[in-house]
């Protein structure tokens, strides 16, 4: 289960209009947050979500199947006791399944997902999350049931669930487990790699314990975010995958039934994302979500420039700059074009944009001369479809003749000279 805060805004339009005119044509649509008052293109980010908020959780092991008495530990000074109950799958008051995880977090209401009895190392139980596109994550937090485990580890993925690195470790023995030191320092050479850490692994509380792992919290350039492809590609996750490794026990392992993994809660707060070219994401027609591009960018993430703008390079948007996707110059002659870095450099990062099949008897890298055997008709500008007409066949033979005429004076000019030389 989780906890969803919405903070909503409701103004008032004012309206001023006269006699019988509609409340409704009289409101105005939400400036884009992409564009500034003067239509400029500016950094815009979507909102700061839970993304695991309503998400299917896929659990490796849950209680249930069959029935099964578990019991939770108590202590009350140094007596310990235990309070026993049935967890059973096919009892809607008695199961504890992954959807709990998930849905609206209701303290006065706890309910849990919880695994089988005694799941112990060397065997794990995971819980698998799918964001449904890139997410940029802030924190991954566990609320617990059970006390925490004394070892785990959280994951992630950028491809779907094809491969998986790691984003944090938690043990009470990170060099056995993990084969990691505990608290390693981070620096800037290793600010992409996942660290170890003792903190919350104690057996108490027995229940409601959490642990809450921030993404950039102690990685050097976090201040400088914008201009760190290393932590923006650190942050980025399109799957979350929790892996308990090693049950906290009391001394007692006949006691089977007290030990297992229970969490009331699964958190993963970020934001959809989309490179600073979006200010929400959308279901497209498939299903699937997508962020609501802006800038003249497309893809998933806004990862790329849309089709025939292309005069500069992608770039993610900054604090500083919008970096928005520019159409190339084809004088309206050309529907394709691509991008060419040297031309780029040439321009001096200014234009890199060389149109391809320009129409209309045009021709050039703007298709702003004309092609050959037709002329530019001046009283017209390059970007009129007929800025360029054809010759008549007669003045393309004259033409032809009186080249072939230059070449025969030319040569005879040059065997005079050579003549002249020789006497």
């Amino acid at each position: 289960m989780l906890t969803l805060v919405t903070l909503a805004c409701f103004a008032p339009v004012g309206v001023h209009a006269g006699y019988g005119m509609s409340v409704f044509a009289a409101q105005t649509s939400p400036p884009d947050p992409c564009y500034d008052e003067s239509g400029n293109a500016r950094r815009c980010i979507p909102d700061f979500v839970n993304s695991a908020f309503g998400k299917e959780v896929r659990a490796s092991s849950t209680c249930g199947r069959p029935a099964a008495r578990y019991c939770a530990v108590t202590e009350k000074g140094d007596e310990r006791g235990r309070s026993c109950q049935m967890c059973d799958a096919s009892d809607p008051k008695k199961h504890r399944p992954p959807a709990y995880l998930t849905d609206l977090h209701n303290p006065h209401n706890l309910t849990c997902w919880q695994s089988e009895n005694h799941v112990q190392h060397p065997r794990n139980v995971t819980l698998t999350l799918s964001l449904g596109k890139k997410f940029e994550v802030t924190y991954v937090s566990l609320q617990f049931c059970s006390p925490r485990p004394e070892s785990m580890a959280i994951f992630k993925s950028m491809d779907h669930g094809k491969t998986w690195v790691p984003f944090q470790f938690y043990s009470a023995q990170c060099r056995k487990m993990f084969n990691r030191p505990s608290r390693a320092p981070i620096t800037k050479q290793n600010e992409q790699e996942a660290v170890c850490t003792d903190a919350h692994t104690d057996l108490h509380p027995l229940a409601g314990g959490l642990i809450a792992f921030s993404t950039l919290d102690g990685r050097p350039s976090a201040h400088d975010f914008d201009n760190s492809p290393v932590l923006q590609d650190w942050v980025t996750a399109t799957d979350i995958r929790v892996a308990f490794s090693r049950l906290h026990t009391l001394g007692d392992e006949n006691a089977d039934d007290s030990y297992y993994y229970a969490v009331s809660d699964l958190q993963v707060g970020g934001r959809c994302k989309c490179n600073g070219h979006a200010s929400r994401c959308v279901k497209d027609r498939d299903g699937n979500l997508v962020c609501e591009c802006r800038h003249n960018t497309a893809g998933p993430e806004c990862d790329r420039c849309k089709p025939f703008h292309y005069d500069r390079p992608w770039q993610r948007a900054t604090a500083r700059e919008a970096n928005e996707c520019v159409a190339c110059n084809c004088n309206l002659h050309a529907r394709r074009c691509r991008f060419n870095m040297e031309l780029y450099k040439l321009s001096g990062r200014k234009s890199g944009g060389v149109c391809l099949n320009c129409r209309h008897n045009t021709a050039g890298r703007h298709c702003h001369y004309c092609k050959e055997g037709y002329y530019r008709d001046m009283s017209k500008p390059i970007s009129h479809r007929k800025a360029c007409k054809g010759m008549l066949r007669a003045q393309v033979l004259l033409k032809s003749l009186e080249g072939n005429w230059e070449k025969v004076g030319e040569r005879e000019s040059e065997g005079g000279a050579q003549e002249k030389a020789r006497e």
